[in-house]
């Protein structure tokens, strides 16, 4: 396994991060295809035994089960000194005005609870879940410095955003002297790279490191372009359906495609390719990997021994075409108007 700091941070996290989602009570989260608890258990304990040390959840992964199931394993597999724990806040936890979002009440909540259920009295990367456009950002951003200085979080990340709202609350960070952001986790690969005209060169010159999240595009370049649907998840995950839209069909198959050929010519897996791409660009600190089989786990370390050549890159970029970026909606009644603008997609499904 390979380590490498977080950000500007001296915090050694593994290359590749475990995204725990994949990991919950079905009668909690997603009946299609979260995993229980007794099948998650060995996956979270082979990617130990694998050296990663970085995994990332959030409060509202399978209404909490995804941090509960998380926490006791790490419990029992590891020493809470070796490991990194991340999780995120902002979507709804319950019914009412403050079951939701970035208050300094939902804020202050929402940690204990999710230390309560991670089992542990700290977690080192506490991250918002998009930003809550409702509450002032100043209010936001000193109530996760408060939760920093109270020992509650080591670190604090933000999530998918425009590049314009990160600058600004990096800068009234900085102004204020509270706790800076020190992470970006954004939405990031061979077919969604819009975060290359603004986010990743913000993030490279303030020295923020970015966790990517959905780095295979939902599985997408982990295989051939006609099985896009072949596992449970990808049939139902509407989400995806919204992130790759078809109206880059053309370039997508060609990009596809693409790491197919790199993968065949290297004997290697289309997977390890995807992620090998990834690691070309140095603000990238790991990609979330939803890991749901121990195969994937192995392939995600195994792309950290895979180095592409200029010539490869170029084969697996070249069909990008630019696309909407959803990166900055952060709540669904403003991504249903967008959707509905846009063409090819009838009845907005989020």
């Amino acid at each position: 396994m390979r380590y490498v700091k977080l950000g500007h941070t001296g915090l050694d996290v593994s290359a590749v991060a475990i995204g725990a989602m994949t990991y919950g009570e079905p009668g909690r989260g997603h009946p299609v295809w979260s995993l229980g608890e007794d099948e998650s258990r060995p996956l979270i304990r082979h990617a130990l035994e694998a050296g990663i040390n970085f995994f990332d959840t959030a409060n509202m992964y399978s209404q909490g089960s995804s941090e509960e199931i998380l926490g006791r394993a790490l419990k029992d597999f590891a020493d809470r000194d070796d490991v990194v724990i991340a999780t995120k806040v902002r979507h709804p936890m319950r019914p009412g005005p403050n079951g939701k979002g970035l208050s300094r009440k939902a804020i202050l909540t929402e940690i204990d609870h999710s230390l309560r259920r991670l089992g542990t009295d700290y977690v080192d990367l506490y991250q918002i879940h998009r930003l809550d456009q409702t509450t002032p950002l100043e209010e936001t951003l000193e109530a996760l410095h408060d939760v920093v200085k109270a020992g509650k979080a080591r670190y604090i990340g933000a999530s998918s955003m425009h590049a314009w709202e990160f600058g600004k609350a990096l800068h009234m960070q900085k102004a204020n002297g509270w706790a800076r952001f020190v992470s970006m986790q954004d939405h990031y690969n061979l077919l969604a790279r819009e975060e290359e005209r603004e986010m990743l060169p913000l993030c490279a010159d303030e020295g923020v490191g970015t966790i990517v999240w959905s780095p295979l595009a939902r599985g997408r370049l982990a295989r051939p372009w006609q099985a896009a649907k072949a596992t449970a998840r990808a049939g139902a995950d509407g989400f995806a359906d919204m992130l790759y839209t078809g109206l880059t069909a053309d370039s997508d198959r060609a990009i596809v495609d693409a790491v197919g050929e790199v993968a065949a010519a290297r004997g290697v897996s289309r997977a390890q390719v995807a992620l090998a791409w990834l690691r070309r660009n140095p603000v990238v600190v790991a990609p979330l990997v939803g890991a749901s089989t121990i195969a994937q786990i192995d392939d995600a370390v195994a792309a950290l021994d895979l180095v592409l050549t200029d010539d490869e890159a170029r084969l697996l970029e070249a069909p990008y075409t630019p696309r909407y970026d959803f990166q900055g909606v952060s709540d669904d009644a403003e991504l249903n108007r967008i959707m509905a603008k846009l063409p090819g997609f009838g009845v907005p499904r989020v």
